[in-house]
């Protein structure tokens, strides 16, 4: 999807992408931070795809958060995905390896490796990397 065009958001777009990021669980929509898109976007265009990602998770309410967090370890109690700035990401024809790498390639935020479950992590917070 075209969100910016000559420096320039596209407010009908923007406003789907919240949307489409939105808490399936609870329905709630937050605004996604436009830096967190701009970051996936380039790492989308670095790994020279047409494939759109598939999206595992974007905004989480803190239910959905704390929820989460009580299955697994790997869910941090104050979770960027709560400010609407992280999204856990997949691409079926690249691997998390290459995902991540072209994350990193992009300087800014953070970017997680979830070889096990498949997916990165990609978020618009201090620069930082874990996982494996």
């Amino acid at each position: 999807m075209i969100y910016w065009i000559d420096g320039d958001y596209i407010k009908d777009a923007v406003k789907e992408i919240h949307y489409f990021m939105r808490d399936w669980r609870t329905d709630q929509i937050k605004s996604i931070d436009l830096r967190t898109l701009d970051i996936m976007a380039a790492s989308h265009n670095l790994l020279d795809v047409h494939e759109p990602y598939m999206l595992l998770s974007g905004y989480r309410s803190p239910q959905t958060n704390a929820m989460l967090r009580s299955r697994s370890r790997g869910v941090a109690k104050n979770s960027l995905h709560m400010k609407g700035q992280a999204a856990d990401l997949r691409l079926a024809s690249r691997s998390v390896n290459q995902m991540a790498q072209a994350a990193l390639a992009c300087h800014a935020g953070g970017v997680g490796r979830y070889s096990r479950s498949n997916f990165v992590h990609m978020d618009c917070g201090v620069v930082r990397s874990w996982g494996g």
